[in-house]
């Protein structure tokens, strides 16, 4: 009898843990992306790159360009995106995400600024990697 309790509390244990290791991981990634959605519109960059691999292997491609590294893709920002106009309010669609294995996942989306000095949107492909028990952008891909 001890053994039927066990299994039917092991079993609604599970159960009521609602969503699959997937979701969890998906709604990970989408909250990250909302973290920064609102750290960008605050023109809190720091705070922005929080959702990438503090890494120099961080590898940011953009206009026919690579560049490398935490610090450089933070420097790139501040240099082109000055001030709270130049930054505006961000908003991201997700359009698609796709898993890669069970640490990684891409997204593809289009992410759309509007700025007191002219709205800027783009298309975006960005590759998310669990490190460390904490989901961060390795691979940033905007256009």
């Amino acid at each position: 009898m001890k053994k039927l309790i066990f299994a039917f509390a092991l079993l609604l244990s599970f159960s009521l843990s609602g969503q699959s290791t997937e979701e969890k991981d998906l709604q990970a990634i989408r909250d990250l992306m909302q973290q920064q959605q609102e750290a960008w519109s605050n023109h809190d960059l720091e705070g922005f790159m929080s959702g990438y691999w503090q890494s120099d292997s961080l590898t940011y491609y953009s206009r026919g360009k690579v560049s490398r590294g935490w610090q450089t893709t933070l420097d790139n920002y501040k240099k082109g995106y000055p001030t709270i106009k130049d930054t505006g309010e961000l908003n991201f669609q997700i359009d698609n995400i796709g898993k890669i294995n069970a640490d990684s996942y891409w997204v593809m989306g289009q992410y759309f600024l509007t700025r007191e000095v002219g709205d800027a949107n783009g298309t975006f492909m960005i590759i998310f990697k669990r490190i460390n028990g904490e989901w961060k952008i390795v691979a940033d891909s905007s256009c």
